[in-house]
């Protein structure tokens, strides 16, 4: 399959029916709604102003586009809604590389050239966004074709296959009519998501989270240094922002909005659900430098008197953090934490074991009100993975996670 650069195709001369010099290829266009990465049409520049020139009247490409029409029949352009232009659209400008898990600067197009029933069809193949790409825009017409294609050949291509590649539009109504969405990015693990939205500009970091699902957003968000947060959430409507908020981690969700004015969080808190509402109403009125500002609500929990059947059960349905399943916490009636049981031992132990029997011993758990210096100290003593929080009267009333700590000391560095 053959390969042609934007760069070259831009500028072309173009031939009508009659074999008669008409214009010079002005842009080239994708209509996303048909098809991803299919030329669809080429826009021309004429002594008579723009033209649009359907692809599927080009019969050659090779020496110049020649057309199978007359430039008579060629539609002015009245405008370009609902078409992405190649280079207004691409070159230049900053695009997602989902497999290099980073942002990068397009500085040409290489287009996949075959020939379908004799007549040719051009699709997006890749971008170049290394010094190949640049080299060609920047000598095109001062050093013959001849000369350059042997110095481009001397150069390694950075090449980013067009399934693997994000685009940023910040105008939602474009989004929409060009189909742009995320969809690749947000199969990426949410650390790698929040490192290439931290490189984005602010309106390119909004127009991104206005696409990906909630789930989604919000695993990104919990990643992403808390200045990147606060303004990516004071940037969302109320509704998008709480709707965000309520997928995140509670104790991640109260940490947010602390940071945020108080009139800003009163706007997400009274779009939330009562219930995700009232987890991280709570947790707010814990100071973040505490074990209890540290903790999630979200944690497995059973009665003293359950079985591994009943734990079971409840990891069947769980929909916390998995962080926080390695472990099934026992309470008695008053609500007070009395053993620990570890997920290995769920596994080796019949269904019909009480749980009590399998606790752990010593019950390790800290007070609500202990500084998080203390609770980094404990999690490196005991070597732990969570960390029950209990009150005054040692009734259980959180979960701290080890990635909880690990966020701790990446933001002591």
């Amino acid at each position: 399959m053959a390969t042609v650069a934007l760069t070259e195709l831009l500028g072309a001369p173009v031939f009508d029916a009659s074999g008669k010099p008409s214009g010079r290829v002005r842009e080239v266009a994708l209509a996303p709604q048909e098809d991803r990465a299919r030329v669809s049409m080429l826009i021309i520049k004429t002594k008579n102003g723009e033209r649009m020139l359907p692809f599927s009247s080009v019969t050659s490409i090779n020496g110049g586009i020649r057309a199978q029409t007359s430039s008579a029949d060629w539609a002015s352009t009245k405008g370009t809604e609902g078409l992405f232009l190649l280079e207004r659209d691409l070159l230049d400008q900053q695009v997602i590389d989902v497999y290099g898990r980073k942002v990068v600067r397009v500085n040409d197009v290489d287009l996949n050239h075959e020939n379908i029933n004799n007549l040719p069809v051009l699709k997006v193949g890749s971008v170049d966004v290394g010094a190949r790409g640049a080299l060609r825009r920047l000598l095109k017409g001062m050093v013959p074709m001849a000369a350059l294609n042997l110095l481009l050949r001397q150069i390694p291509a950075r090449l980013i296959p067009w399934d693997f590649v994000d685009l940023i539009e910040t105008d939602p109504a474009r989004r929409v009519k060009l189909k742009i969405s995320h969809e690749r990015l947000a199969r990426l693990h949410p650390a790698d998501i929040a490192d290439i939205i931290e490189e984005l500009a602010p309106d390119e970091r909004e127009a991104v989270f206005e696409t990906l699902d909630e789930g989604v957003a919000a695993e990104a968000l919990e990643e992403v240094e808390p200045r990147v947060q606060k303004a990516i959430v004071e940037s969302l409507d109320s509704e998008r922002a709480a709707d965000i908020v309520e997928e995140m981690e509670p104790d991640a969700a109260a940490d947010l909005l602390a940071d945020l004015p108080e009139e800003r969080t009163e706007e997400i808190l009274v779009q939330m659900q009562p219930e995700e509402r009232k987890e991280v109403t709570d947790l707010l009125e814990f100071k973040e430098n505490t074990a209890a500002g540290r903790m999630t609500t979200e944690y497995m929990a059973l009665p003293d008197t359950a079985t591994v059947h009943d734990a079971i059960e409840m990891l069947r349905h769980f929909e916390g953090g998995v962080e926080t399943v390695s472990t099934v916490y026992l309470i008695d009636q008053a609500g007070k934490l009395v053993g620990a049981v570890a997920l290995p031992k769920l596994v080796l132990a019949s269904e019909n074991t009480p749980l009590r029997s399998l606790t752990q011993e010593p019950l390790i758990s800290t007070r609500a009100g202990v500084a998080e210096k203390e609770v980094a100290e404990q999690f490196d003593k005991y070597n732990l993975l969570t960390l029950p929080v209990v009150d005054e009267d040692g009734k259980l009333t959180g979960v701290i996670t080890s990635d909880d700590v690990i966020s701790l000391l990446r933001a002591k560095l």
